[in-house]
């Protein structure tokens, strides 16, 4: 049911997705790949982000307030559901960025919860961590 090319599809939009606030702000093709009804779940957000507006200023803040000196994804996993009409992408991911004149680099996971809608693939949920150090 579900083809090969569909999971690159949907890698591919998460990519697209994020160089739109790790390479420069560009909030109009971020804000295309978001639902209207998103929710988001961020380690440094008390509770949720709810709906686009709000997800869209979280990374927007971000995306100002930071220099971002690099980004990598890696193992990526899609799996669907719905007939292929909704995906979670799961991946890792590792960002340096400098904000108020400190460097940190964070290691951490991130898992989305896409929907098809008019022939593309939105963000409908979001949720990422840091990845947990072991002693």
């Amino acid at each position: 049911m579900n083809s090969p090319e569909q999971g690159t599809d949907v890698i591919e939009m998460i990519r697209s997705m994020n160089r739109c606030w790790t390479e420069s702000w560009n909030e109009p093709a971020f804000r295309r790949s978001i639902h209207p009804d998103a929710v988001a779940i961020v380690p440094t957000t008390p509770g949720r982000l709810e709906g686009r507006e709000a997800y869209v200023a979280g990374w927007k803040g971000f995306a100002l307030a930071a220099t971002i000196g690099s980004w990598t994804e890696t193992d990526h996993r899609v799996q669907f559901y719905g007939e292929g009409k909704c995906a979670v992408v799961t991946y890792l991911f590792s960002i340096t960025f400098s904000m108020g004149g400190q460097e940190q680099t964070l290691r951490g996971r991130d898992m989305f919860f896409l929907v098809r809608e008019d022939d593309r693939w939105l963000v409908a949920a979001d949720q990422f961590s840091p990845e947990p150090a072991f002693a």
